[in-house]
C-alpha cells in the first residue's frame, strides 16, 4: 500500500508540473506595447495579478492609438520589436510573420474560442496572435433619448436623417462622432462595404489589386459620404476636434443621442458617467433596405509574440497564465468587460454584449471586414477622410486618395 501511495503522489507530481507553467526564476523583463489604450486599466490589473504568481517578471506596458502602426513600424526597423505587440488579425497576420512566434499546440492556442482563432490564422494551422476580446460593432444610442422623442431606431438612410433631425428639434445633439480618432472611420466603413458586396472580401482584394473604384459601388459612393456628411451636419462643432474622451462624453451626460464607431468597449466609461445610462445597439443603416442593418462581430486586434524574444519562454509562460488561469479566465468578464475571446469563460453582463449577441442571433451579424485590411492602409483612409471633412479634399479626390492607397500600401505596389 505505501509503496501504491507514493507511485500515485510521484505522478500526481509530474501532472502538476506539466500544467504549472515554470515561472522565471532570474529576473525578467517583458515589454509589451499594444493599441486600445481604453484598457489600460484592466491590463495593468492583469500585471498586478501576474506579479503576485511570477515576482521576478516585470511587465512593461506602453498603449497609444492614434499613430500606432507607424510607432510600431518604427520599434521594429530600429530592431526594438515588443515582446508582445498588437497588429489587426486578418490580413495583417501575413503582413508581420516575420516578426511572429507561431505558438500553435501551447495552452493559450487550445484555449482560444474556434472563430477567434480562425483570424489568427496564417496558413491552415499557424497561431500567430491571441485576442484581448472579442467585439460588437454596430450604433450606440440612448435608449431613454429615442424614447422620450418617438423615435425608432433608424434601420435606413432616410430614416437616419429624419431621426436626426428630430432629435435637433427636440433639442438634442443627434450624433457625436468622434472624428479626431483615425480609427472610428474604419468601424464605419467596414458596414457600408460588407452592404456594398455579397462578398466584401473579394471587393476589398479588388481594391487592393486597384482593379475596384468607389464609383462602381453606389454604397460606398453614395450611402457612405451621404452618411458621413449627415454626421457632421448633425455632430459636434467641431468634428475634426472630437476624439474618444469627448464623444462618451457628450454620450454619457445624454448631449448626444448616438455615437459611432464604436461598441462594448466604451459601456463602462459611460456607466461610470451615469450609472443608470440605457444603452441601445444596433446595426448602421447604410442603404434603403432595413435588412442591411446589420452588427458586425469578431476579433479585430491581435496580439503577437515577437518570435526573436529574448525571454520567449517568460512571454509564452505569461500568455498561457492569462489564458488559462482562473483569474486570466475570470479578468475578461470581471476586470475588462469584454467578449470572452477563450471558451472556458463567462460572458460580461454587459448591455452592449447582451444585445449584439441577441441581434447576431436573430438578423446574422455582418463580416469584420475591417480585417480585409492593414492597419497602415486604414490609418491612411482615415486621415483623407478627415481631409474631405475639413475641406481639403472633395469627395472625388478623397475618394481617389483611398483607392491608391489601398493599392499603394496593402495592393500589387506594396
Amino acid at each position: 500500500m505505501k509503496k501504491l501511495l507514493s507511485l500515485l503522489l510521484c505522478v500526481a507530481t509530474i501532472l502538476a508540473l506539466a500544467v504549472v507553467p515554470a515561472f522565471a526564476e532570474e529576473p525578467v523583463e517583458i515589454n509589451m506595447f499594444i493599441s486600445s489604450p481604453e484598457y489600460a486599466d484592466a491590463i495593468h490589473a492583469l500585471i498586478d495579478a501576474y506579479k503576485e504568481v511570477a515576482p521576478n517578471v516585470t511587465i512593461n506596458y506602453e498603449t497609444t492609438q492614434n499613430d500606432y502602426p507607424t510607432l510600431l513600424k518604427t520599434r521594429i526597423n530600429a530592431g526594438m520589436t515588443p515582446d508582445i505587440f498588437a497588429t489587426t488579425s486578418g490580413k495583417e497576420i501575413g503582413d508581420y510573420i516575420e516578426y511572429s512566434y507561431n505558438f500553435a499546440g501551447e495552452p493559450a492556442a487550445e484555449a482560444m474560442d474556434p472563430a477567434v482563432k480562425a483570424m489568427m490564422l496564417y496558413g491552415e494551422d499557424e497561431v500567430h496572435g491571441f485576442a484581448l476580446k472579442g467585439n460588437y460593432f454596430g450604433l450606440m444610442y440612448n435608449k431613454a433619448i429615442f424614447e422620450e422623442v418617438g423615435l425608432e431606431v433608424p434601420k435606413t438612410l432616410d430614416e437616419f436623417e429624419a431621426a436626426c433631425e428630430k432629435l435637433s428639434e427636440a433639442g438634442y445633439q443627434p450624433v457625436s462622432t468622434g472624428f479626431a480618432e483615425w480609427w472610428v472611420f474604419k468601424h464605419v466603413l467596414q458596414h457600408f462595404l460588407d452592404a456594398a458586396s455579397d462578398d466584401p472580401a473579394a471587393l476589398v482584394a479588388a481594391f487592393q489589386a486597384g482593379e475596384a473604384h468607389f464609383k462602381d459601388y453606389p454604397v460606398l459612393y453614395d450611402n457612405f459620404f451621404r452618411f458621413i456628411d449627415l454626421a457632421v451636419k448633425y455632430g459636434d462643432a467641431k468634428p475634426l476636434e472630437t476624439d474618444l474622451a469627448g464623444e462618451e462624453a457628450a454620450f454619457g451626460v445624454g448631449e448626444a443621442a448616438m455615437i459611432l464607431g464604436q461598441g462594448a468597449w466604451v459601456e463602462a466609461d459611460i456607466l461610470a458617467i451615469d450609472d443608470a445610462f440605457q444603452m441601445g445597439f444596433a446595426g448602421y443603416p447604410v442603404t434603403d433596405d432595413p435588412a442591411q442593418s446589420k452588427i458586425i462581430s469578431g476579433s479585430d486586434q491581435a496580439l503577437r509574440i515577437n518570435k526573436d524574444s529574448a525571454n520567449l519562454q517568460a512571454v509564452l509562460d505569461f500568455v498561457n497564465w492569462w489564458y488559462t488561469s482562473d483569474y486570466g479566465k475570470s479578468w475578461f468578464c470581471d476586470v475588462a468587460g469584454v467578449i470572452p475571446p477563450i471558451s472556458d469563460a463567462k460572458v460580461a453582463d454587459m448591455q452592449i454584449i447582451n444585445q449584439g449577441a441577441e441581434l447576431a442571433a436573430s438578423d446574422g451579424a455582418d463580416a469584420l471586414s475591417i480585417c480585409y485590411s492593414s492597419d497602415s492602409f486604414n490609418q491612411a483612409m482615415g486621415e483623407a477622410i478627415q481631409a474631405y471633412i475639413g475641406g481639403t479634399l472633395t469627395k472625388d479626390e478623397c475618394c481617389a486618395q483611398i483607392e491608391a492607397k489601398w493599392v499603394e500600401i496593402d495592393g500589387s505596389a506594396a
